[in-house]
């Protein structure tokens, strides 16, 4: 349901010249704006992470400073996570078929789908910049015994982003018959 409403909603702020290209092309135009406007929101996610991942370098070079050894496996491992993340959102499949796939053609349908579970995870990416902007802000003020805790709840949330941005890949090609 919430597939056509996206459809309907692209197909709403069309003119009349993609409305013309969509009839004569049997809905190709609409197509290609939900890959447009998918790629727009995919590369608002990426810049929001490479953002976070300079801050959070900041905070690790605060944290070495102040002598915080024990942490530097996590600091390391949000970097890691964080630098995997962003490729992956930065070379994500944006539906497109060949001619001759024997997979099938994508439709208006997955790519709406596609278009709304990468829209769901701007949530996510606004949790997670919140939460390195507070342990930035934390490790300003040098109170460094909350720091830990900021950190492990950073990591858990961008392996968390990570597994729902791997489920993607479904929503292009589901296993239904």
């Amino acid at each position: 349901m919430a597939e056509r409403e996206t459809i309907e909603k692209v197909k709403d702020k069309q003119g009349a010249l993609s409305q013309i290209q969509n009839f004569l092309t049997l809905g190709y135009g609409t197509k290609e704006d939900l890959r447009e406007l998918d790629r727009k929101l995919r590369d608002l996610i990426y810049t929001d992470l490479r953002d976070m991942r300079h801050v959070w370098e900041d905070t690790y070079l605060g944290a070495l400073e102040a002598g915080l050894n024990a942490l530097t496996g996590d600091f390391k491992k949000v970097i890691q996570v964080l630098d995997r993340v962003m490729e992956q959102v930065r070379h994500a499949d944006y539906g497109y078929a060949g001619l001759m796939d024997r997979k099938g053609h994508i439709r208006e349908e997955e790519l709406a789908r596609v278009f709304n579970h990468d829209k769901a995870l701007s949530s996510d990416v606004e949790s997670l910049k919140a939460a390195v902007n507070k342990a930035y802000s934390e490790a300003e003020a040098e109170n460094w015994t909350s720091i830990a805790a900021e950190v492990k709840k950073i990591k858990g949330l961008l392996l968390g982003f990570e597994n729902k941005w791997r489920e993607r890949e479904g929503k292009f090609r589901p296993l239904e018959i």
